[in-house]
């Protein structure tokens, strides 16, 4: 049962590329019926194996395909587990992914790009049950970027116009920041450990009783790595900038996504690795400060939105924070209970998005006169030029794009620029003559409008 579980997901890509490849998925009906069966088969194999974990009492099971490369100070598994975390953690992406699926196959009728959809939406759904179930961190980090990366695509689904390609294409910077956290973590638990089994640094006990083998130092430097992963990918601050742009996406895209289950991806990565918390008290004051910090933050920026699904990525940010805050705190079941309640809100409001505006119109042609705005941002006790200073930062949303932009990527694209000027002289100098016939563009300012 535990197989299928990964398998169905599995199959599904398989079938549906293979087909879309072949060009024989022509039937939207066709396509419905494939994800539909694909989903139930994942969900029906998640319920039994929850039930026989619940009949036998069982809290932990594993189960892997072989042991790849065992060398001395290094092995690698690909190893799945079932416990207390994860299993939740998957019944919630199949429903989800079921919910979604039935709406995308309305909401997606007659659109050009219907089965490169579901592709991409297929691939999601693998990447989020191997990263769930994952018991080692290469298998974990395998099941990141296929969630990264159809996150992506699907950012751009709409690629014959510019705005959501430039948006994807900043979605896929960031991802890129946080997988190389991840991946320069799985490094250091390698060279400390010897292996990036879960059981050899997190504990062999059932989640949440865990006890980590890493020293305090030790520690603190994977965890920093893994929060600042968890951060890119779940859109903490300072990398909340990305998450209104992914609303460029399709509806069903962004329901699922970044209403309910990849924005809580990096929340899921703290809690299964929250034996490392236990061990280092100056990475639980991080991660509760930065938890505050960006709750505080996407309540602020939320009120300032003109659009209902840039609001609704805000809110989810919000909740989001307090997730990682409860974690950081120790309340790891509360935010596993906060995840599955939130996810499932967010994605009946994403769902509901499209229609919202048209009932409030039909709603105020009945009474005959506009809805009540709300209250104001603030309190009338603040001068009027702190709160234009808080509106203005809430509107720009904190300046996040603009310091990355100015401070972190237009220093690495003069850096690159440098590199590559000594490299042509160097070559230039070694042929005696022009060694290229095309010019990269020099201006920092021009080179970073074509990358964002």
């Amino acid at each position: 049962m535990g197989v299928t579980v990964v398998a169905a997901p599995a199959s599904l890509l398989a079938v549906l590329g293979l087909l879309s490849l072949l060009g024989r998925l022509k039937s939207e009906q066709t396509v419905s019926r494939i994800v539909q069966c694909g989903v139930v088969v994942g969900l029906m194999a998640s319920l039994a194996l929850l039930g026989l974990m619940l009949v036998t009492g069982r809290r932990h099971i594993e189960f892997g395909f072989g042991h790849w490369v065992s060398i001395p100070h290094y092995d690698f598994w690909i190893k799945f587990e079932f416990d207390r975390l994860n299993v939740p953690f998957v019944l919630l992406t199949f429903i989800l992914c079921g919910t979604i699926s039935a709406f995308g196959t309305r909401y997606m009728h007659r659109e050009s790009g219907y089965v490169r959809f579901f592709v991409l939406f297929a691939l999601f759904q693998l990447g989020m049950i191997v990263t769930s179930l994952a018991c080692t961190i290469e298998t974990l980090f395998a099941g990141w970027e296929m969630v990264g990366l159809s996150s992506a695509l699907l950012v751009a689904f709409f690629q014959e116009r510019p705005a959501p390609v430039r948006n994807g294409l900043r979605v896929w910077i960031v991802y890129r920041v946080s997988d190389a956290a991840l991946l320069i973590a799985s490094v250091v638990v390698h060279h400390l450990t010897g292996s990036g089994d879960f059981d050899n640094f997190l504990g062999r006990a059932a989640w949440p009783e865990g006890h980590g083998s890493l020293t305090g130092s030790a520690a603190l430097l994977v965890g920093l790595l893994l929060v600042l992963a968890a951060a890119g990918k779940s859109a903490l601050i300072p990398f909340s900038g990305w998450l209104p742009r992914a609303m460029e996406g399709p509806t069903p895209s962004s329901a699922v996504f970044y209403g309910s289950l990849s924005v809580h991806l990096g929340a899921f990565l703290l809690l299964r690795v929250s034996p490392i918390l236990d061990v280092s008290p100056p990475l639980c004051v991080v991660i509760v400060v930065l938890g505050l910090a960006t709750a505080l933050f996407a309540s602020l920026v939320g009120r300032v939105q003109t659009d209902i699904k840039s609001a609704l990525s805000f809110a989810s940010l919000t909740q989001v924070g307090l997730i990682v805050a409860e974690i950081g705190v120790g309340f790891r079941y509360i935010a596993l209970i906060h995840i599955i309640g939130h996810a499932c809100l967010r994605t009946l409001q994403f769902v509901r998005a499209p229609t919202l505006l048209r009932d409030y119109n039909t709603i105020e042609n009945a009474i005959g006169d506009q809805l009540p705005i709300g209250s104001v941002l603030f309190p009338r006790r603040f001068s009027d030029r702190v709160a234009a200073w808080f509106y203005r930062l809430a509107l720009e949303r904190g300046y996040f794009d603009a310091i990355l932009a100015d401070w972190v990527v237009r220093p690495f694209i003069r850096v690159f620029e440098c590199c590559d000027m000594l490299e042509r002289r160097w070559t230039d100098f070694l042929t005696g003559g022009p060694s290229r016939d095309l010019e990269l563009p020099q201006s920092p300012t021009r080179t970073l409008d074509d990358l964002l």
